[in-house]
């Protein structure tokens, strides 16, 4: 089983994110779990959605308090560290909406204890306004997720964008998703 938080901020898609992935996760024929939790819905508020993915039946069904992974639609809070891999085991992995260099995003981790097995680096905000129009990064980080960790063929994410969203937004996410798969720069520590 994956554990992973997904962390961003209303507006940028963080909980439509958890709903693409597992409608495509499903479509695979895996299994999913996608928990989202925030306050008061309103646009910039902190946003965290609770994933779980596995081949098998999932029968947990709270917090993820140990996730294996992050996943971060937000630049700024991607360089938090404390606030969104705060539990995360050691040597886990992290996709992040970010332009800074591996070694700027390595120091800034070990400086609050976090040990990074693998990096995924994106500039998923980039992307989303270059292909939907609006910092939308939802899409962007899901490409990047199928690149990082193969769970996710590509494929089968664009049908989870058919599925859930609306026709006139299919063909800008499905763009968004390849660019980013393209353009994520992987690291392992």
């Amino acid at each position: 089983m994956i554990e992973m938080r997904v962390h961003g901020r209303g507006g940028q898609g963080a909980v439509t994110s958890s709903k693409i992935a597992g409608v495509a996760v499903s479509l695979e024929g895996k299994y999913v779990q996608a928990l989202p939790f925030y306050g008061f819905e309103r646009r910039g508020a902190p946003v965290q959605v609770f994933l779980r993915l596995d081949e098998e039946p999932i029968y947990i069904a709270s917090r993820v308090y140990e996730p294996d992974g992050i996943l971060v639609l937000d630049p700024i809070l991607a360089t938090t560290p404390e606030v969104v891999a705060a539990g995360m085991k050691d040597n886990g992995f992290a996709i992040l909406n970010t332009n800074k260099s591996f070694d700027e995003i390595d120091e800034i981790y070990k400086k609050a204890g976090v040990n990074l097995g693998r990096l995924a680096t994106v500039d998923a905000t980039g992307i989303a306004l270059k292909t939907i129009g609006a910092p939308i990064t939802n899409t962007a980080i899901l490409g990047s997720f199928c690149n990082m960790t193969g769970f996710l063929k590509l494929d089968f994410l664009f049908d989870g964008i058919r599925h859930v969203l609306p026709p006139r937004f299919h063909q800008s996410n499905i763009a968004a998703c390849q660019m980013s798969y393209d353009q994520t720069a992987i690291k392992e520590f």
